[in-house]
């Protein structure tokens, strides 16, 4: 018996002899789901995801600023001064964004987490019903089924739990993540917008925009393919070519604005 089996075996004897810490602690580490081969444990983070948010938005935003700035205008100086406000502008922008989204979360697990709780304790019939038909699609029959239904229901902070993250598949969210998410995705955005805009402090506008595109198609390939590999069953090629190509056509299509209205020379 390996230790995923002995895992799934403590699962059951919690839930079926009683034991509520232990079937609480089974529980939150999603060990029911997965003895009814129904999900993996895993361990949810912001950082990654935020930081290639952030980091991708602010490179492909400022990236399509400056190349259209650029195909517009032949003087550097303007070039650089709208990369600077499309930077400040987008990494502010994107850190509001993040902050409000967490806090959105935040506020509509509560509000579920509300409704479901006014629910167990003015239909509890109903809910109870609802624990025996879930487990019931997860192979669960006859006594071992009512036993299960039975402990949960017998715990109403287990019960709640049960309902928000196996019925409405939904997991508590912590709204004092969402400065450190803000401030993760607005430094992120702000670091990508630097890439692009890089060059033309060094280099004349024609060598900025090879140079500009080179190094940012490079990024969004690396950062694809780290993507790629931190996520189960994905293409690391694949991933990385996808992304650097979205990007690109992103970032063209302000070039191709740019020229359209190209500034002529005085």
């Amino acid at each position: 018996m390996n230790a995923a089996d002995t895992r799934v075996d403590r699962a059951r004897k919690a839930f079926l002899t009683g034991d509520r810490g232990l079937a609480q602690k089974a529980h939150k580490k999603g060990i029911i789901r997965k003895t009814v081969g129904h999900g993996e444990e895993h361990k949810k983070t912001f950082t990654l995801p935020e930081i290639i948010l952030g980091g991708q938005d602010g490179l492909v935003n400022v990236l399509g600023v400056i190349l259209g700035v650029a195909a517009a205008t032949a003087d550097v100086k303007i070039v650089i001064v709208a990369g600077l406000a499309a930077t400040f502008a987008e990494s502010v922008s994107m850190a509001a964004v993040a902050y409000t989204s967490k806090i959105a979360e935040a506020d509509y697990y509560q509000s579920e987490y509300e409704r479901e709780k006014w629910e167990v304790e003015h239909f509890p019939e109903g809910e109870r019903e609802e624990i025996r038909a879930l487990y019931a699609r997860y192979g669960f029959a006859g006594a071992e089924l009512e036993d299960i239904v039975q402990k949960i229901t017998s715990n109403k902070s287990i019960w709640l739990e049960v309902m928000m993250s196996q019925e409405l598949k939904l997991e508590p969210v912590d709204r004092t993540q969402a400065v450190p998410a803000a401030v993760i995705v607005g430094v992120s955005a702000l670091i990508g917008s630097f890439i692009p805009l890089v060059a033309f402090f060094f280099l004349p506008i024609k060598a900025s925009i090879y140079l500009s595109l080179i190094v940012s198609s490079l990024t969004l390939f690396l950062v694809g393919s780290y993507k790629a590999k931190v996520t189960i069953g994905r293409n690391v090629l694949r991933q990385g070519i996808e992304m650097m190509v979205i990007g690109m056509v992103s970032a063209f299509v302000g070039y191709a604005i740019g020229s359209i209205f190209k500034v002529p020379a005085s």
